[in-house]
């Protein structure tokens, strides 16, 4: 292959049109013509043509070697996704699932007839509750309607406004689903639905487990 044959196959490999090479490289059209056309050499342009095009610069103007330069070795490689195991938690009623948070036992095996699995790690006391009521449901996401299903983690979890979490009142025993949220140094126990009331964090609640995952319901 002469070097007017490699010289148009470098520019077709770089999709570039004679006037578009000529203009990356600092010439005139024609001189592309002309060097296409055997009319001349462009020896002290080839450097230049061979990085517009992204071929070989020995090959372009010698013949030597491939019309693509060497690829050079990766400096990065794609990170390797956490994968965790799903495994299976037992569906407590609201009932149980009071009396467990006072347990410092597991949750031992049949006291579920349901057992849904995640791959959340909820530790080895987390459960599946069953949303009630609706001060849960919002017309935006999230939502969470009545009977949706809610991994909760009773221990080893962090207390971040905006998250999700189950309460307890201290004095009555009573549960609640909300939204846990810090505003001016206060906490407050946040329903999604506003047609229900906003519950001051004082010391009659008591935050005891984090939701962390839930499942759709009505699918």
């Amino acid at each position: 292959m002469e070097y007017k044959d490699r010289l148009k196959a470098a520019r077709q490999h770089a999709k570039l049109t004679q006037g578009e090479l000529a203009d990356a490289i600092g010439i005139t059209q024609t001189s592309v013509s002309d060097l296409e056309r055997g009319k001349s050499k462009g020896t002290s342009f080839n450097a230049r043509i061979a990085q517009a095009c992204g071929v070989n610069a020995l090959w372009l103007e010698n013949g030597l070697g491939s019309m693509l330069p060497p690829a050079e070795p990766s400096n990065v490689a794609p990170m390797l996704q956490p994968h965790r195991e799903a495994r299976e938690y037992p569906l407590l009623t609201w009932v149980v699932a009071g009396s467990a948070t006072e347990s410092s036992v597991s949750h031992p095996t049949g006291i579920a007839d349901e057992w849904l699995t995640s791959t959340e790690n909820a530790g080895p006391r987390g459960y599946w509750l069953a949303v009630k009521g609706k001060s849960m449901t919002s017309d935006t996401p999230p939502s969470f309607p009545e009977g949706t299903p809610i991994l909760i983690r009773p221990e080893g979890f962090e207390l971040v406004s905006g998250k999700f979490y189950i309460a307890r009142h201290t004095g009555t025993g009573e549960h609640t689903f909300k939204q846990y949220v810090l505003d001016a140094g206060v906490g407050y126990l946040v329903p999604l639905n506003p047609e229900y009331q906003t519950v001051v964090l004082d010391d009659n609640w008591e935050i005891v487990g984090r939701a962390i995952d839930a499942k759709i319901t009505g699918m």
